[in-house]
């Protein structure tokens, strides 16, 4: 059973940074996608970033793209989110999800949720 659990949410101001974790568990295969996606209140659930160890794959929405870093830790099988010059718009609670092989795959699995809020 795959388990994805995130944490790094918080309060910071505009400009600043916060990374998020994906920390996840149960996966047995080489080859899977972990992407992280925001919903803000009456938005809808946008895709923000995701990396791929199947092909190496890594995607930015351009909203986030020169600002945000996705990265992946073997060691801990955690995924990273580093969110830099962050803006009020970027307020959203985020979630990581996992899929086989590729981004482009459908997600199966997703994390709880973490809130970041950027506000001064």
């Amino acid at each position: 059973q795959v388990q994805l659990v995130e944490s790094g949410g918080g309060l910071v101001q505009p400009g600043g940074s916060l990374r998020l974790s994906c920390a996840a568990s149960g996966i047995t295969s080489d080859y899977y996608a972990i992407g992280w996606f925001r919903q803000a209140p009456g938005m809808e659930r946008e895709g923000v970033s995701c990396i791929s160890t199947s092909d190496g794959y890594i995607y930015y929405a351009d909203s986030v793209k020169g600002r945000f870093t996705i990265s992946r830790d073997n060691a801990t099988n955690t995924v990273y989110l580093l969110m830099n010059s962050l803006k009020p718009e970027d307020t959203a609670v985020y979630y990581c999800a996992a899929s086989d092989y590729y981004c482009s795959g459908s997600a199966e699995y997703w994390g709880q949720g973490t809130q970041v809020t950027v506000s001064s």
